[in-house]
């Protein structure tokens, strides 16, 4: 193990007081717990709505209604979408459209456009397919506008751009037995009649609002950071100057990844910002220097791969003996120093439960260092307090930034704490309530994320999506998915799905991704060689995969019971029917080797083509 990443501010545990701490964690848990979970969050309705509708980037431009046979419909042109249409590309299959209601390839590379966003894991692995392209990222977190453009670069590449359909809603997608063809509606008057449609919508396409009451009274100017409105904050994308808030008083509510980004430049700017905060995060320094051109040039081929798998690795579970730490970022730490440890103790046999311990124990170890850190940076000490973490290393998103903390040193940017309101108290004409005090503010900015976990129809926006017999997909999956492969599903024929559906998760989302593209363009592709009309899951084979799932899954609810609610378990629900992370048990190399032994079996048992 390479030691040139390791912390070395990491306090010994017999530092730490664990039991103190769980109490700890626990307690800050529960005070943050709402009743209403997920619901506490609404969609953008009523005067919102055009909000949200609205793209503030790219003007809509006026065209006529298509009514159009094509082979496949992917619904969304972010990284799935574009994998998609790469990997049908590969398989021989190009009459394809990408529809999104967004103005451009990108998916939430397109929508968040505010100041500071960049990628906040290596983008060397996150970004698909750059030995393919031959695309280099400049740096180590690449800058949103960066990925965006490559995007659409990829996109051009792949010959997916002339086709696609922007600032396009579907409004209904219904099977039609005679044709044996989806019928894809849309907000444009669209009808597309598609043998095949991929659901490619990603995890982050709706956005949410928190409910906060007195929110329809403020009279201020309101947005959510993925529509940023660049006309009345100034700067722009890639030069984020908010010069027109030097006389605003502001209001950021949330403290994720979104805002923890956004914040340095709002305090820069702003008369002044209030950031309003229910949950902290924990988070580390940001090492992101330009990509070094030797390193780039001494790659061999199938580096991003290594790359890939070396993160996954670190990130689900530990490094193999001997393995080095590429990543080094705070991803990666508590593999990193678990690897440090029982290398020097020569790699002791440990039983799965004696590992989950050991790990544990470097948990509570990284999160107290992240929280010193706090103290080394903000002066104020009850406003370094608040800024704690207190809860394990993933019930949260890790983020790193170095701009964050020394933000708050600033005598123009106020810390309020909402966590004992479970949220914002309200909103007012004039501004915003906190403690009994309104505080009168020109901006509210809402950093309040997307629709992650919560339902299907609140996160794919569709109203209308019925298979066979017109059942609704709403009504077939009332528990969660279920699914053959985690990409179809029974009387929902040619209907493909991408995303954290019943699949060996990959702490690389876009890996994760490009393996389901592969597997779906594979039975696209075969069931055009076999002339067949159609491919289906067949209950039998939906029914022995969800057995599969069940043998193989990994139980975390205990752990995402003892987090602070968050997207990652659904606002603190015990089972969260939709939760992104379900661990196999196996691990992600054999449930990649599962799918390719199934692809080049000769009985392709679990669907069926019809002729």
């Amino acid at each position: 193990m390479e030691m040139t990443c390791l912390k070395t501010d990491v306090p010994a545990p017999e530092e730490l007081d664990i039991p103190a701490l769980k109490a700890r964690y626990r307690q800050e848990r529960d005070k943050r717990m709402r009743r209403e979970g997920g619901e506490q969050y609404v969609r953008p309705t009523d005067d919102f709505s055009d909000n949200y509708a609205h793209d503030p980037f790219t003007p809509v431009a006026a065209r006529e209604p298509l009514v159009e046979d094509i082979d496949v419909a992917i619904l969304g042109a972010g990284f799935s979408g574009i994998l998609a249409g790469y990997h049908l590309r590969e398989a021989g299959v190009t009459n394809v459209r990408n529809i999104d209601h967004a103005g451009g390839f990108g998916g939430v590379w397109y929508w968040n456009r505010y100041p500071g966003v960049q990628c906040d894991n290596d983008a060397y692995c996150y970004l698909p397919l750059l030995e393919e392209t031959g695309f280099m990222p400049s740096k180590k977190f690449s800058d949103g506008w960066e990925i965006q453009q490559y995007c659409q670069d990829m996109a051009e590449r792949f010959e997916l751009a002339d086709k696609a359909l922007f600032h396009t809603l579907v409004t209904g997608i219904r099977w039609d037995e005679g044709l044996k063809r989806w019928h894809v509606t849309t907000n444009r008057g669209d009808d597309i009649r598609a043998r095949f449609v991929v659901m490619a919508g990603g995890v982050m396409n709706m956005p949410k609002l928190p409910g906060i009451p007195g929110i329809h009274e403020f009279k201020g100017k309101m947005f959510h950071t993925s529509r940023w409105e660049h006309d009345y904050t100034g700067g722009s994308w890639e030069r984020p100057e908010l010069e027109k808030l030097r006389d605003k008083r502001v209001a950021i509510v949330g403290t994720g990844a979104t805002a923890v980004q956004a914040v340095p430049y709002l305090a820069k700017y702003a008369k002044h910002l209030y950031v309003l905060q229910r949950t902290p995060s924990n988070i580390d320094e940001r090492p992101n220097p330009p990509t070094d051109a030797d390193w780039a040039a001494s790659l061999q081929p199938g580096w991003q791969q290594e790359r890939m798998a070396n993160f996954h690795r670190a990130a689900q579970a530990f490094f193999l003996p001997g393995e080095p730490d590429l990543i080094c970022d705070i991803w990666t730490e508590i593999s990193r120093n678990l690897a440090i440890e029982l290398s020097e103790e020569g790699w002791p046999a440990l039983d799965p439960l004696e590992f989950m311990d050991r790990r544990e124990v470097v948990d509570f170890q990284v999160m107290e260092r992240l929280r010193r850190r706090v103290d080394s940076i903000v002066e104020d000490k009850d406003t370094a307090e608040k800024l704690k973490p207190w809860f394990r290393f993933m019930c949260k998103r890790p983020l790193s930034n170095n701009e964050y903390y020394p933000a708050f040193n600033q005598p123009n940017v106020t810390l309020i704490d909402v966590s004992a309101t479970q949220g914002v108290e309200r909103m007012t004409e004039k501004g915003f309530i906190a403690d009994g005090v309104e505080h009168e503010v020109d901006l509210m900015i809402f950093a309040s994320g997307f629709e992650v976990t919560s339902d299907l129809k609140r996160r794919w926006g569709i109203d209308t999506v019925e298979g066979r017999g017109g059942t609704s997909i709403y009504d077939h999956w009332p528990d969660g998915a279920s699914t053959f492969h985690g990409v179809i599903t029974d009387e929902f024929p040619a209907m493909f799905y991408m995303g954290y559906i019943q699949g060996a998760t990959n702490s690389s989302t876009t890996e994760q991704f490009g393996r389901q593209a592969e597997h779906i363009a594979f039975m696209v592709g075969e069931t055009l060689r076999r002339g067949a009309s159609t491919i289906s899951a067949t209950k039998q084979g939906v029914e022995g995969y969800c057995a599969h799932c069940r043998e193989n899954e990994v139980d975390m609810s205990g752990f995402q019971n003892e987090c602070t609610p968050s997207y990652f378990n659904n606002e603190g629900e015990k089972n969260p029917k939709w939760a992104l992370f379900r661990g196999y048990l196996a691990g992600w190399d054999a449930f990649r080797q599962m799918l390719a032994d199934w692809r080049g079996s000769k009985d392709l048992a679990g669907v069926t083509f019809e002729a």
